[in-house]
């Protein structure tokens, strides 16, 4: 019983270090923010 539950608990602790590592190693600076592709629609967001 005990194997189980520590087996159980190291495939938790690996998933949870994949879940941050995956979360929190992208780019530095964060993501990117949403910029129109049509110039035109820059216009009217600037215009807001």
């Amino acid at each position: 019983m005990g194997m189980i539950l520590l087996e159980a608990f190291g495939a938790m602790v690996i998933l949870i270090a994949i879940v941050w590592w995956t979360m929190f190693s992208g780019r530095s600076k964060g993501e990117l923010k949403n910029r129109p592709q049509n110039p035109a629609e820059a216009d009217k967001t600037a215009e807001k």
